[in-house]
């Protein structure tokens, strides 16, 4: 299923994903920070969730010019 738009991946593969500690990823899901919900008791992610969550969440502002500084 790998490229899947519904791609669902556990909190280890999260983690893995976004190069962040377990712990990390677990206390952003609990907050409602990132985009994820329940199963069994467990935390899922939506691949394609996570990928517009990192869109949303980047800092893609544009350069500072001189005159605005």
């Amino acid at each position: 299923m790998a490229g899947s738009d519904g791609e669902i991946l556990t909190l280890d593969e999260v983690a893995a994903f976004l190069k962040a500690g377990k712990r990390t990823v677990y206390r952003l899901a609990q907050n409602g920070q990132i985009p994820a919900f329940k199963l069994g008791g467990t935390w899922r992610f939506r691949r394609s969730e996570l990928d517009s969550w990192i869109d949303a969440n980047s800092n893609q502002r544009k350069p500072i010019g001189k005159a605005q500084r």
